[in-house]
């Protein structure tokens, strides 16, 4: 079979959870790096897409998780909605180091208390990769829901290792998306921080 063939096997035996999902998130990405509120209503659609996804593949902590980004997306909405009217910066902050360090420290904690329970009482594919990324996913959505300029940060490396998890269960357009992921919170973080020192420089 040649490459051409696998591609095209591989495209024809794709779910279709798996492509509406993906494009609802690329969607959601693109406007969340824009700074554009409407990026909640295309996440939201995107994480009720992936819980029906998840749950087929028993990837079960990564079907919580995207039931969290579905209250995530509504509330993202009213607080970025709240924030824009309110901050100096246009609704973007950042955090100090030390709640960083705080934030971080508690995600390893919380992940290793999700492994136990993945691997003693589910049939978890990759329970401690998974386990990583689902905790520190909760704690980066909750971090973009704030406006903090750092979650980026954190997105860059929680997308990186999911190329891999979601590869190795044979969501490849998904891996693709985690992928594109990557590289759009670079720039995401870049624009992010230049709104703000924009709007810091115009209030001084």
């Amino acid at each position: 079979m040649t490459i051409q063939d696998q591609i095209l096997e591989t495209a024809l035996n794709m779910h279709w959870a798996e492509v509406a999902a993906v494009i609802c998130g690329v969607f959601y990405v693109v406007l969340a790096a824009k700074g554009n509120i409407w990026c909640w209503f295309w996440g939201g659609l995107n994480a009720v897409l992936s819980i029906y996804l998840f749950v087929e593949i028993k990837l079960y902590a990564e079907s919580a998780l995207y039931f969290y980004y579905l209250i995530a997306a509504v509330y993202g909405w009213y607080a970025w909605k709240y924030a824009d009217r309110v901050s100096e910066e246009g609704g973007i902050t950042e955090w100090p180091w030390r709640w960083h360090l705080l934030l971080i420290l508690s995600g390893f904690a919380l992940s290793f208390f999700l492994y136990q329970i993945l691997v003693r009482f589910t049939d978890a594919q990759m329970p401690l990769i998974d386990a990583h990324t689902t905790v520190f996913s909760f704690l980066a959505t909750y971090l973009v829901t704030r406006k903090v300029l750092s979650n980026w940060l954190y997105w860059i490396i929680i997308d990186a290792i999911s190329v891999g998890l979601y590869a190795s269960r044979g969501i490849y357009l998904y891996a693709i998306l985690m992928a594109v992921y990557t590289i759009i919170a670079y720039f995401g973080y870049r624009a992010w921080q230049k709104r703000r020192s924009e709007k810091l420089r115009a209030t001084t």
